[in-house]
Protein backbone atom coordinates (compact mmCIF):
# COMPACT_ATOMS: atom_id res chain seq x y z
CA UNK A 1 0.00 0.00 0.00
CA UNK A 2 1.14 3.24 -0.81
CA UNK A 3 1.91 6.09 1.82
CA UNK A 4 -1.80 7.18 2.65
CA UNK A 5 -1.45 11.18 4.14
CA UNK A 6 -4.37 12.72 6.50
CA UNK A 7 -4.50 16.39 6.41
CA UNK A 8 -6.94 17.26 9.31
CA UNK A 9 -6.75 20.78 8.56
CA UNK A 10 -8.37 19.76 5.45
CA UNK A 11 -11.30 17.37 7.71
CA UNK A 12 -14.28 18.99 5.77
CA UNK A 13 -13.07 18.04 2.89
CA UNK A 14 -12.64 13.83 3.63
CA UNK A 15 -15.52 11.50 3.45
CA UNK A 16 -15.16 7.89 4.68
CA UNK A 17 -14.42 5.55 2.05
CA UNK A 18 -13.10 2.60 0.56
CA UNK A 19 -9.23 3.11 2.60
CA UNK A 20 -10.83 5.26 5.43
CA UNK A 21 -12.64 4.72 8.50
CA UNK A 22 -13.34 6.63 11.57
CA UNK A 23 -14.49 5.72 14.80
CA UNK A 24 -15.39 7.72 17.95
CA UNK A 25 -13.88 5.50 20.39
CA UNK A 26 -15.26 7.51 23.42
CA UNK A 27 -15.41 4.88 25.76
CA UNK A 28 -12.49 3.06 24.49
CA UNK A 29 -11.66 0.40 21.83
CA UNK A 30 -14.41 -0.24 20.04
CA UNK A 31 -15.26 -3.98 18.56
CA UNK A 32 -15.82 -2.96 15.36
CA UNK A 33 -12.40 -1.83 15.14
CA UNK A 34 -11.12 -5.26 13.94
CA UNK A 35 -13.91 -5.96 11.29
CA UNK A 36 -12.26 -2.97 9.73
CA UNK A 37 -8.95 -4.41 10.28
CA UNK A 38 -9.38 -7.62 8.52
CA UNK A 39 -11.04 -5.50 5.67
CA UNK A 40 -8.46 -3.14 4.87
CA UNK A 41 -5.82 -6.28 5.20
CA UNK A 42 -7.66 -7.94 2.91
CA UNK A 43 -8.58 -5.54 0.64
CA UNK A 44 -6.10 -2.31 -0.82
CA UNK A 45 -5.03 -1.33 2.81
CA UNK A 46 -6.51 1.63 4.60
CA UNK A 47 -6.55 4.25 7.35
CA UNK A 48 -8.49 3.63 10.63
CA UNK A 49 -8.50 7.08 12.75
CA UNK A 50 -9.84 7.12 16.53
CA UNK A 51 -11.43 10.35 17.99
CA UNK A 52 -13.49 10.74 14.94
CA UNK A 53 -17.14 10.59 14.03
CA UNK A 54 -18.85 10.73 10.55
CA UNK A 55 -22.61 12.49 10.96
CA UNK A 56 -25.67 11.71 8.81
CA UNK A 57 -24.53 14.23 6.42
CA UNK A 58 -21.22 11.97 6.18
CA UNK A 59 -19.42 15.16 7.58
CA UNK A 60 -16.30 14.65 9.95
CA UNK A 61 -16.10 15.90 13.11
CA UNK A 62 -13.16 15.85 16.19
CA UNK A 63 -14.69 13.97 19.06
CA UNK A 64 -10.80 13.18 20.61
CA UNK A 65 -10.23 10.06 22.81
CA UNK A 66 -9.79 9.67 26.49
CA UNK A 67 -6.39 7.99 27.50
CA UNK A 68 -4.79 7.88 24.41
CA UNK A 69 -1.88 5.69 25.12
CA UNK A 70 -4.27 3.34 27.20
CA UNK A 71 -6.16 3.07 24.30
CA UNK A 72 -2.99 2.00 21.87
CA UNK A 73 -1.74 -0.48 24.51
CA UNK A 74 -4.96 -2.28 24.46
CA UNK A 75 -4.89 -2.31 20.88
CA UNK A 76 -1.17 -4.06 20.41
CA UNK A 77 -2.14 -6.66 23.39
CA UNK A 78 -5.53 -7.35 21.07
CA UNK A 79 -3.57 -7.77 17.78
CA UNK A 80 -0.94 -9.50 19.27
CA UNK A 81 -3.59 -12.11 20.22
CA UNK A 82 -3.86 -14.98 18.16
CA UNK A 83 -6.84 -15.75 19.65
CA UNK A 84 -8.41 -12.06 18.83
CA UNK A 85 -7.10 -11.85 15.53
CA UNK A 86 -5.59 -14.12 13.06
CA UNK A 87 -2.21 -12.51 12.24
CA UNK A 88 -0.61 -8.93 13.44
CA UNK A 89 0.61 -7.26 9.93
CA UNK A 90 1.61 -3.97 11.23
CA UNK A 91 4.58 -2.19 12.44
CA UNK A 92 4.96 0.32 15.58
CA UNK A 93 5.43 3.28 13.10
CA UNK A 94 1.90 2.34 11.72
CA UNK A 95 0.14 3.66 14.49
CA UNK A 96 0.22 6.95 16.12
CA UNK A 97 -0.72 9.37 18.47
CA UNK A 98 -1.65 12.77 17.59
CA UNK A 99 -2.65 16.28 18.89
CA UNK A 100 -5.61 18.32 17.54
CA UNK A 101 -7.58 21.17 18.95
CA UNK A 102 -6.63 20.12 21.97
CA UNK A 103 -8.09 16.65 21.85
CA UNK A 104 -6.11 13.43 20.67
CA UNK A 105 -6.33 11.05 18.04
CA UNK A 106 -5.08 7.69 17.36
CA UNK A 107 -4.26 7.18 13.18
CA UNK A 108 -3.84 3.54 12.18
CA UNK A 109 -2.34 3.03 8.94
CA UNK A 110 -3.21 -0.60 7.53
CA UNK A 111 -1.58 -2.25 4.46
CA UNK A 112 -2.80 -4.26 1.96
CA UNK A 113 -1.76 -8.03 3.45
CA UNK A 114 0.96 -10.21 1.07
CA UNK A 115 -1.42 -12.81 -0.35
CA UNK A 116 0.67 -15.50 1.46
CA UNK A 117 -0.54 -14.09 4.59
CA UNK A 118 -4.21 -13.93 3.53
CA UNK A 119 -6.88 -13.64 5.33
CA UNK A 120 -6.31 -12.26 8.09
CA UNK A 121 -9.25 -12.57 10.33
CA UNK A 122 -11.13 -11.88 13.53
CA UNK A 123 -11.19 -14.30 16.15
CA UNK A 124 -10.27 -18.48 15.49
CA UNK A 125 -12.42 -19.07 12.38
CA UNK A 126 -11.84 -17.63 9.01
CA UNK A 127 -15.40 -18.89 7.65
CA UNK A 128 -16.90 -16.28 10.55
CA UNK A 129 -14.11 -13.62 10.79
CA UNK A 130 -12.88 -12.79 7.22
CA UNK A 131 -13.79 -9.23 5.88
CA UNK A 132 -13.60 -7.30 2.78
CA UNK A 133 -13.54 -3.43 2.23
CA UNK A 134 -15.78 -1.84 -0.36
CA UNK A 135 -16.76 1.85 -0.87
CA UNK A 136 -19.88 1.17 1.72
CA UNK A 137 -18.02 -0.42 4.16
CA UNK A 138 -16.97 -3.84 5.90
CA UNK A 139 -18.71 -7.43 4.55
CA UNK A 140 -18.53 -10.09 5.58
CA UNK A 141 -16.63 -12.49 3.08
CA UNK A 142 -18.48 -16.26 2.25
CA UNK A 143 -17.29 -19.07 2.67
CA UNK A 144 -16.14 -19.47 -1.23
CA UNK A 145 -13.93 -16.35 -0.92
CA UNK A 146 -12.82 -17.70 1.91
CA UNK A 147 -11.15 -21.10 0.11
CA UNK A 148 -10.36 -18.62 -2.54
CA UNK A 149 -7.84 -16.90 0.31
CA UNK A 150 -6.41 -19.74 1.17
CA UNK A 151 -5.81 -21.17 -2.30
CA UNK A 152 -4.06 -18.08 -3.45
CA UNK A 153 -1.33 -17.98 -0.31
CA UNK A 154 -0.37 -20.83 -1.65
CA UNK A 155 3.83 -20.67 -2.24
CA UNK A 156 2.71 -23.35 -5.04
CA UNK A 157 0.84 -22.54 -8.43
CA UNK A 158 -2.36 -23.89 -7.84
CA UNK A 159 -2.37 -25.10 -11.69
CA UNK A 160 0.26 -27.69 -10.98
CA UNK A 161 -2.25 -30.03 -8.64
CA UNK A 162 -2.22 -33.43 -10.25
CA UNK A 163 -5.16 -34.63 -10.83
CA UNK A 164 -4.73 -38.24 -9.52
CA UNK A 165 -8.86 -39.48 -10.85
CA UNK A 166 -8.24 -38.34 -14.11
CA UNK A 167 -6.19 -39.99 -16.89
CA UNK A 168 -4.42 -39.27 -20.51
CA UNK A 169 -8.14 -40.42 -22.22
CA UNK A 170 -9.27 -36.68 -21.00
CA UNK A 171 -7.04 -34.51 -23.50
CA UNK A 172 -7.79 -33.31 -27.00
CA UNK A 173 -5.81 -34.75 -28.91
CA UNK A 174 -6.33 -32.45 -31.69
CA UNK A 175 -5.59 -29.56 -29.64
CA UNK A 176 -1.88 -31.29 -28.34
CA UNK A 177 -1.12 -31.76 -32.02
CA UNK A 178 -1.80 -28.06 -32.80
CA UNK A 179 -0.50 -27.08 -29.77
CA UNK A 180 2.92 -29.04 -30.58
CA UNK A 181 3.13 -27.59 -34.61
CA UNK A 182 3.24 -24.28 -32.89
CA UNK A 183 5.69 -25.32 -30.52
CA UNK A 184 8.15 -26.49 -32.99
CA UNK A 185 7.49 -23.37 -35.29
CA UNK A 186 8.46 -21.43 -32.40
CA UNK A 187 11.64 -23.81 -31.52
CA UNK A 188 13.75 -24.89 -34.02
CA UNK A 189 15.03 -28.66 -33.48
CA UNK A 190 14.26 -28.42 -29.78
CA UNK A 191 14.84 -31.45 -27.89
CA UNK A 192 11.33 -31.81 -26.64
CA UNK A 193 10.05 -31.97 -30.53
CA UNK A 194 11.14 -35.94 -30.58
CA UNK A 195 9.32 -36.40 -27.40
CA UNK A 196 6.02 -38.77 -27.08
CA UNK A 197 3.22 -36.53 -26.10
CA UNK A 198 3.04 -37.88 -22.46
CA UNK A 199 6.22 -37.56 -22.16
CA UNK A 200 6.12 -33.86 -23.85
CA UNK A 201 2.89 -33.16 -21.62
CA UNK A 202 5.45 -33.33 -18.36
CA UNK A 203 7.87 -31.98 -19.92
CA UNK A 204 5.58 -28.40 -20.26
CA UNK A 205 3.26 -28.86 -16.65
CA UNK A 206 0.20 -30.77 -18.31
CA UNK A 207 1.01 -33.91 -16.72
CA UNK A 208 2.73 -35.18 -13.38
CA UNK A 209 3.84 -37.67 -10.93
CA UNK A 210 1.24 -38.40 -8.50
CA UNK A 211 2.42 -39.37 -4.64
CA UNK A 212 -0.88 -41.07 -4.05
CA UNK A 213 -0.73 -43.81 -6.91
CA UNK A 214 3.28 -42.82 -8.05
CA UNK A 215 1.45 -42.49 -11.76
CA UNK A 216 1.32 -40.37 -14.32
CA UNK A 217 -1.61 -38.00 -14.11
CA UNK A 218 -3.34 -34.61 -15.95
CA UNK A 219 -2.52 -31.40 -13.87
CA UNK A 220 -5.04 -28.92 -13.65
CA UNK A 221 -2.98 -26.53 -16.09
CA UNK A 222 -3.34 -29.41 -18.57
CA UNK A 223 -6.61 -30.01 -17.82
CA UNK A 224 -7.50 -26.40 -18.49
CA UNK A 225 -5.28 -26.20 -21.33
CA UNK A 226 -5.74 -29.14 -23.31
CA UNK A 227 -8.97 -31.22 -21.65
CA UNK A 228 -12.65 -31.73 -23.26
CA UNK A 229 -14.96 -29.25 -21.67
CA UNK A 230 -16.52 -31.77 -19.86
CA UNK A 231 -14.17 -33.28 -18.46
CA UNK A 232 -13.06 -30.01 -16.81
CA UNK A 233 -16.81 -29.37 -15.58
CA UNK A 234 -15.61 -32.28 -13.48
CA UNK A 235 -12.90 -30.39 -11.44
CA UNK A 236 -14.47 -26.99 -12.10
CA UNK A 237 -17.78 -27.04 -11.85
CA UNK A 238 -18.33 -23.13 -13.14
CA UNK A 239 -16.11 -23.27 -15.52
CA UNK A 240 -17.27 -21.58 -18.96
CA UNK A 241 -15.67 -19.83 -21.42
CA UNK A 242 -18.21 -17.24 -23.88
CA UNK A 243 -16.96 -14.72 -26.92
CA UNK A 244 -19.50 -12.31 -27.49
CA UNK A 245 -19.67 -10.06 -30.61
CA UNK A 246 -21.88 -7.19 -30.67
CA UNK A 247 -21.72 -5.64 -33.58
CA UNK A 248 -25.55 -5.00 -34.58
CA UNK A 249 -27.81 -3.36 -31.58
CA UNK A 250 -30.25 -4.73 -32.83
CA UNK A 251 -29.27 -8.26 -31.93
CA UNK A 252 -28.09 -9.36 -28.72
CA UNK A 253 -24.84 -10.57 -30.51
CA UNK A 254 -23.68 -10.91 -33.70
CA UNK A 255 -21.28 -14.03 -33.26
CA UNK A 256 -20.32 -15.97 -29.85
CA UNK A 257 -18.07 -18.66 -29.45
CA UNK A 258 -19.13 -20.87 -25.73
CA UNK A 259 -16.85 -23.25 -24.04
CA UNK A 260 -20.19 -25.91 -23.50
CA UNK A 261 -21.31 -25.54 -27.12
CA UNK A 262 -20.30 -29.03 -27.81
CA UNK A 263 -19.01 -28.71 -31.51
CA UNK A 264 -15.29 -28.19 -30.23
CA UNK A 265 -13.36 -29.03 -26.96
CA UNK A 266 -14.21 -26.14 -25.26
CA UNK A 267 -10.60 -25.62 -23.21
CA UNK A 268 -8.32 -22.63 -22.78
CA UNK A 269 -5.72 -23.12 -25.79
CA UNK A 270 -8.49 -23.80 -28.66
CA UNK A 271 -10.74 -20.65 -26.94
CA UNK A 272 -7.55 -18.14 -27.61
CA UNK A 273 -6.84 -19.39 -30.90
CA UNK A 274 -10.78 -19.76 -31.56
CA UNK A 275 -11.03 -15.77 -31.47
CA UNK A 276 -7.93 -14.30 -31.12
CA UNK A 277 -7.88 -13.07 -34.71
CA UNK A 278 -11.77 -12.20 -34.32
CA UNK A 279 -11.00 -9.96 -31.73
CA UNK A 280 -8.12 -8.21 -33.47
CA UNK A 281 -9.58 -8.02 -37.33
CA UNK A 282 -10.92 -4.95 -37.23
CA UNK A 283 -7.49 -3.31 -35.91
CA UNK A 284 -5.66 -0.97 -38.32
CA UNK A 285 -2.65 -2.52 -40.09
CA UNK A 286 0.27 -0.62 -42.12
CA UNK A 287 1.05 -0.77 -45.39
CA UNK A 288 4.87 -1.66 -44.29
CA UNK A 289 7.18 -4.18 -46.02
CA UNK A 290 9.46 -6.47 -43.73
CA UNK A 291 11.37 -7.48 -47.30
CA UNK A 292 8.80 -9.15 -49.44
CA UNK A 293 6.35 -9.60 -46.42
CA UNK A 294 3.81 -7.40 -45.47
CA UNK A 295 3.56 -6.48 -41.88
CA UNK A 296 0.57 -6.54 -40.40
CA UNK A 297 0.98 -6.55 -37.16
CA UNK A 298 1.47 -3.74 -34.29
CA UNK A 299 0.85 -2.78 -30.84
CA UNK A 300 -2.44 -2.46 -30.53
CA UNK A 301 -2.93 -6.17 -31.91
CA UNK A 302 -0.22 -7.21 -29.14
CA UNK A 303 -1.88 -5.45 -26.68
CA UNK A 304 -5.11 -7.22 -27.55
CA UNK A 305 -3.12 -10.66 -27.26
CA UNK A 306 -1.94 -9.37 -24.23
CA UNK A 307 -5.31 -8.76 -22.45
CA UNK A 308 -7.04 -12.10 -23.48
CA UNK A 309 -4.00 -13.57 -21.90
CA UNK A 310 -4.17 -11.86 -18.88
CA UNK A 311 -7.71 -13.09 -18.85
CA UNK A 312 -7.19 -16.77 -19.19
CA UNK A 313 -4.22 -17.08 -16.63
CA UNK A 314 -4.99 -14.83 -13.89
CA UNK A 315 -8.69 -16.18 -13.75
CA UNK A 316 -9.66 -18.37 -10.78
CA UNK A 317 -11.60 -21.03 -12.34
CA UNK A 318 -12.88 -22.63 -8.86
CA UNK A 319 -15.05 -19.42 -9.25
CA UNK A 320 -18.53 -18.11 -10.80
CA UNK A 321 -19.33 -16.92 -13.60
CA UNK A 322 -16.65 -17.92 -16.14
CA UNK A 323 -14.74 -16.07 -18.20
CA UNK A 324 -16.03 -13.41 -20.74
CA UNK A 325 -14.79 -11.63 -23.48
CA UNK A 326 -16.86 -8.77 -25.31
CA UNK A 327 -16.07 -7.29 -29.20
CA UNK A 328 -18.54 -4.23 -29.39
CA UNK A 329 -18.79 -2.06 -32.09
CA UNK A 330 -16.82 0.80 -29.40
CA UNK A 331 -15.25 -1.43 -26.83
CA UNK A 332 -13.55 -4.66 -26.14
CA UNK A 333 -14.13 -6.03 -22.57
CA UNK A 334 -12.24 -9.21 -21.17
CA UNK A 335 -13.65 -9.98 -17.42
CA UNK A 336 -12.98 -13.58 -15.47
CA UNK A 337 -12.99 -14.97 -11.86
CA UNK A 338 -11.26 -13.87 -8.94
CA UNK A 339 -9.43 -10.78 -8.33
CA UNK A 340 -5.71 -9.89 -8.21
CA UNK A 341 -3.26 -11.52 -6.61
CA UNK A 342 -0.83 -8.17 -6.43
CA UNK A 343 -2.35 -5.19 -5.87
CA UNK A 344 -3.55 -2.72 -8.97
CA UNK A 345 -0.77 -0.27 -8.03
CA UNK A 346 1.73 -2.71 -8.31
CA UNK A 347 -0.08 -4.18 -11.59
CA UNK A 348 0.22 -1.08 -13.32
CA UNK A 349 3.38 -0.13 -12.69
CA UNK A 350 4.89 -3.28 -13.98
CA UNK A 351 7.60 -5.25 -13.33
CA UNK A 352 6.05 -8.13 -10.79
CA UNK A 353 4.50 -10.77 -12.42
CA UNK A 354 2.33 -13.45 -10.41
CA UNK A 355 -0.48 -15.13 -12.20
CA UNK A 356 -2.73 -17.23 -10.43
CA UNK A 357 -1.96 -20.05 -12.94
CA UNK A 358 1.44 -20.23 -13.32
CA UNK A 359 2.08 -23.28 -15.59
CA UNK A 360 -0.79 -22.08 -18.19
CA UNK A 361 1.25 -19.09 -18.21
CA UNK A 362 4.42 -20.78 -18.81
CA UNK A 363 2.74 -22.99 -21.88
CA UNK A 364 1.68 -20.09 -23.69
CA UNK A 365 4.90 -18.48 -23.43
CA UNK A 366 6.55 -21.53 -24.90
CA UNK A 367 4.65 -20.76 -28.49
CA UNK A 368 5.45 -17.57 -27.86
CA UNK A 369 2.14 -15.72 -26.45
CA UNK A 370 2.98 -13.26 -23.56
CA UNK A 371 6.20 -13.06 -22.98
CA UNK A 372 6.00 -9.95 -20.73
CA UNK A 373 7.75 -10.42 -18.02
CA UNK A 374 5.04 -8.18 -15.80
CA UNK A 375 5.11 -5.61 -17.66
CA UNK A 376 1.82 -6.13 -19.31
CA UNK A 377 -0.83 -4.53 -17.30
CA UNK A 378 1.64 -0.71 -18.22
CA UNK A 379 2.82 -1.75 -21.69
CA UNK A 380 -1.24 -1.79 -22.79
CA UNK A 381 -2.35 1.08 -21.08
CA UNK A 382 0.38 3.13 -22.42
CA UNK A 383 -0.35 2.01 -26.30
CA UNK A 384 -3.95 1.77 -26.32
CA UNK A 385 -3.97 5.56 -24.93
CA UNK A 386 -1.54 6.97 -26.59
CA UNK A 387 -3.04 5.26 -30.44
CA UNK A 388 -6.66 5.90 -29.31
CA UNK A 389 -6.55 9.23 -26.81
CA UNK A 390 -8.55 6.76 -24.42
CA UNK A 391 -7.19 5.11 -21.17
CA UNK A 392 -8.02 1.29 -20.79
CA UNK A 393 -9.98 0.81 -17.34
CA UNK A 394 -10.31 -1.72 -14.52
CA UNK A 395 -12.97 -2.74 -12.64
CA UNK A 396 -12.98 -4.98 -9.29
CA UNK A 397 -16.65 -5.99 -8.08
CA UNK A 398 -16.75 -8.38 -5.03
CA UNK A 399 -19.42 -11.36 -4.07
CA UNK A 400 -18.55 -12.92 -6.41
CA UNK A 401 -14.52 -11.61 -6.67
CA UNK A 402 -14.21 -10.64 -10.38
CA UNK A 403 -12.23 -8.12 -12.80
CA UNK A 404 -12.92 -6.67 -15.94
CA UNK A 405 -10.46 -4.50 -18.39
CA UNK A 406 -12.17 -2.48 -21.09
CA UNK A 407 -10.42 -0.75 -23.44
CA UNK A 408 -12.60 1.49 -25.98
CA UNK A 409 -11.67 2.45 -29.26
CA UNK A 410 -11.82 6.15 -29.28
CA UNK A 411 -10.26 7.74 -31.93
CA UNK A 412 -8.99 4.32 -33.33
CA UNK A 413 -10.62 4.59 -36.70
CA UNK A 414 -8.87 8.21 -37.22
CA UNK A 415 -5.72 6.90 -36.75
CA UNK A 416 -3.03 6.43 -39.73
CA UNK A 417 -1.90 2.96 -39.24
CA UNK A 418 0.96 3.75 -40.85
CA UNK A 419 2.00 5.66 -37.82
CA UNK A 420 1.31 2.52 -35.35
CA UNK A 421 4.13 0.87 -34.07
CA UNK A 422 4.82 -2.20 -35.27
CA UNK A 423 4.57 -5.35 -32.68
CA UNK A 424 8.00 -7.12 -31.92
CA UNK A 425 7.75 -10.53 -33.44
CA UNK A 426 9.86 -12.29 -30.30
CA UNK A 427 7.61 -9.70 -27.69
CA UNK A 428 8.44 -6.29 -26.12
CA UNK A 429 11.85 -6.72 -24.36
CA UNK A 430 12.59 -5.12 -21.16
CA UNK A 431 13.95 -2.44 -22.86
CA UNK A 432 11.64 -1.16 -24.71
CA UNK A 433 9.16 -1.71 -21.74
CA UNK A 434 11.28 0.66 -19.56
CA UNK A 435 11.48 3.09 -22.36
CA UNK A 436 7.66 3.18 -22.69
CA UNK A 437 7.02 3.77 -19.42
CA UNK A 438 9.68 6.36 -18.79
CA UNK A 439 8.09 8.30 -22.19
CA UNK A 440 4.93 7.92 -20.50
CA UNK A 441 5.84 8.97 -16.83
CA UNK A 442 7.40 11.93 -18.57
CA UNK A 443 4.14 12.76 -20.28
CA UNK A 444 1.84 12.51 -16.98
CA UNK A 445 3.87 14.59 -14.65
CA UNK A 446 3.41 17.52 -16.61
CA UNK A 447 -0.44 16.99 -17.03
CA UNK A 448 -2.07 16.08 -13.90
CA UNK A 449 -5.10 15.89 -15.32
CA UNK A 450 -4.13 13.07 -17.45
CA UNK A 451 -2.70 10.79 -13.88
CA UNK A 452 -5.91 11.85 -12.80
CA UNK A 453 -7.63 10.00 -15.84
CA UNK A 454 -4.72 7.09 -15.53
CA UNK A 455 -6.18 6.62 -11.48
CA UNK A 456 -9.56 6.43 -12.75
CA UNK A 457 -8.69 3.75 -14.97
CA UNK A 458 -7.41 1.52 -12.30
CA UNK A 459 -10.12 2.09 -9.91
CA UNK A 460 -13.39 3.71 -10.81
CA UNK A 461 -14.48 3.97 -7.00
CA UNK A 462 -10.94 6.42 -5.83
CA UNK A 463 -11.79 9.49 -4.02
CA UNK A 464 -10.15 12.63 -4.16
CA UNK A 465 -7.87 12.63 -1.22
CA UNK A 466 -6.36 9.44 -2.78
CA UNK A 467 -5.57 11.44 -5.88
CA UNK A 468 -4.14 13.86 -4.28
CA UNK A 469 -1.91 11.57 -2.27
CA UNK A 470 -0.90 9.62 -5.29
CA UNK A 471 -0.01 12.90 -7.15
CA UNK A 472 0.83 15.18 -4.28
CA UNK A 473 -0.82 17.97 -5.12
CA UNK A 474 -3.69 19.21 -2.61
CA UNK A 475 -7.04 17.89 -2.97
CA UNK A 476 -9.11 21.62 -3.79
CA UNK A 477 -5.82 21.21 -6.84
CA UNK A 478 -7.66 17.95 -7.93
CA UNK A 479 -11.05 19.16 -7.75
CA UNK A 480 -10.40 22.14 -9.87
CA UNK A 481 -8.74 19.53 -12.25
CA UNK A 482 -11.56 17.31 -12.24
CA UNK A 483 -13.84 20.40 -12.70
CA UNK A 484 -12.50 21.33 -15.79
CA UNK A 485 -12.31 17.24 -17.20
CA UNK A 486 -16.26 17.38 -16.32
CA UNK A 487 -16.88 20.57 -18.25
CA UNK A 488 -15.15 19.17 -21.01
CA UNK A 489 -16.75 16.29 -21.30
CA UNK A 490 -13.84 13.76 -20.48
CA UNK A 491 -15.30 12.63 -17.33
CA UNK A 492 -18.59 12.23 -14.78
CA UNK A 493 -19.76 11.01 -11.51
CA UNK A 494 -22.07 8.38 -11.60
CA UNK A 495 -24.09 8.64 -8.10
CA UNK A 496 -23.34 10.21 -5.01
CA UNK A 497 -20.12 10.77 -3.30
CA UNK A 498 -20.40 8.05 -1.38
CA UNK A 499 -21.06 5.23 -3.06
CA UNK A 500 -20.92 6.13 -6.99
CA UNK A 501 -18.26 5.91 -9.64
CA UNK A 502 -15.91 7.66 -11.98
CA UNK A 503 -16.42 7.49 -15.82
CA UNK A 504 -14.27 8.31 -18.08
CA UNK A 505 -16.16 9.66 -21.15
CA UNK A 506 -15.19 8.52 -24.73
Amino acid sequence: MQKITFDISNLSEYREDNCLEVKKATNGLPHSIWETYSAFANSEGGLIILGIEEDKNHQLHITGVNNPDELVRDFWNTINNPQKISLNILTDKMVSVKAVEDKQIVVIEVPRAEREMRPVYVGNNPIKGTYRRNHEGDFHCTREQVSAFFRDASPVSVDTKVLTEMDYSIFCTDTIKDYRMRFNAKHDDHFWSKLEDELFLRRIGAMGLSPEDNKIHPTIAGLLMFGYEYEIVREFSGYFLDYQERLDPTMRWTHRVTSSSGDWSGNLFDFYYRIINRLTSDLPVPFRLDGMTRVDDTKLHEAVREALLNTLVHADYYGRQGTVVIKGLDRMSFANPGDMRISLKTALEGGISDPRNATLMKMFSLIGVGERAGSGVPSIISVWSDATGVVPTYKQSFAPERMEFVIKMGSLSDTSADNLPVANTIGTTEKTVEKSSQKSSQKSSQKSSQKILELIAVNTTISTQEMANSIGISRRAIAKIIAKLQTEGILRRIGPDKGGHWEIVE
